[in-house]
């Protein structure tokens, strides 16, 4: 049987053991780089119209891959054939007028070197048909923008992906350079790990990282891209007079920031479905 000595070293020594363990699970969790903090992310597109109208049709529906130049939708393209329309016959108007003026100088320069006109009247034409001709460049790029705006009535996918949240039905009316739908880009996903700023001296550029997505499935494995330059100050905020506005912290509670850092994905499995925003666990190797 051990004696009361034994027993009491013997209890020390679990208790070192213990508060040896309890020590590297504190220091682990504290610098150890893995966050549960984790988030899918992928290239988000925003499909905007370039010209207002009415949504004559649509040809896509939510949730749905695209192509990339794939025809998304339309706007009734009545008003800009009528404008082109009257663009191009401007242009014309244009040209014959530029044709006359520079007819009209060909034979006043003709009289010019007999002497029979003067060379300010001479210089006169002369600068009628400058005038004409620039007349004539703002027609034909007038008549080029009309053109533009026509084409600009059909709206194609500006790259291969899934459309998502259609905010759009035939008949509506749409507004140029407002978004009425967006797109995520195919083989653009990335992880995004928001870690704590102690666990950062760990985590260097081209580390191998694992990523476990919540929702299950497959390890996916890749690499760290980039680590975020700057996260936002609570105290740089101002008053009303322009005075910095400090907010009250306990000099004992410190909590740490969270900095983003960027994961390259190196294979997707075929059976993990990402979905931009979803919540994972990063590990970095």
């Amino acid at each position: 049987m051990p004696n009361k000595k034994t027993k009491t070293a013997i209890s020390i020594i679990i208790i070192c053991l213990a508060l040896l363990s309890l020590y590297s699970i504190w220091r682990y969790y504290l610098y150890s780089p893995w966050t549960r903090d984790g988030r899918i992310r992928a290239n988000i597109i925003t499909i905007a119209p370039d010209v207002s109208g009415f949504v004559t049709k649509i040809y896509v529906s939510d949730n749905q891959k695209v192509k990339k130049g794939q025809l998304i939708f339309t706007i009734d393209r009545d008003r800009y054939t009528a404008t082109l329309d009257e663009k191009e016959a401007e242009l014309k108007h244009a040209i014959m007028l530029w044709e006359l003026a520079d007819r009209q100088y060909q034979r006043r320069e003709q009289l010019g070197k007999d002497g029979s006109i003067s060379l300010d009247t001479l210089d006169e034409y002369h600068m009628q048909v400058k005038l004409k001709k620039a007349d004539l460049e703002k027609a034909k790029a007038e008549a080029r923008l009309a053109k533009i705006n026509l084409d600009r009535t059909s709206v194609y996918a500006p790259a291969d992906g899934t459309i998502n949240n259609i905010e759009l039905r035939q008949g509506n009316y749409v507004v140029a350079a407002k978004p009425v739908m967006s797109l995520v880009e195919a083989n653009s996903f990335y992880v995004t790990g928001y870690f704590e700023e102690t666990k950062l001296p760990n985590i260097k550029i081209g580390d191998k990282a694992n990523t476990e997505l919540m929702s299950g499935g497959e390890l996916l494995h890749g690499h760290v891209i980039s680590i975020g330059k700057a996260v936002a100050d609570n105290n740089t905020d101002v008053n009303s007079q322009l005075l910095p506005k400090v907010q009250q912290t306990y000099d004992w509670v410190r909590l740490s920031k969270r900095i983003p850092v960027n994961i390259a994905l190196d294979v997707i499995p075929k059976s993990v479905n990402l979905i931009f925003g979803i919540n994972a666990t990063v590990t970095i190797q």
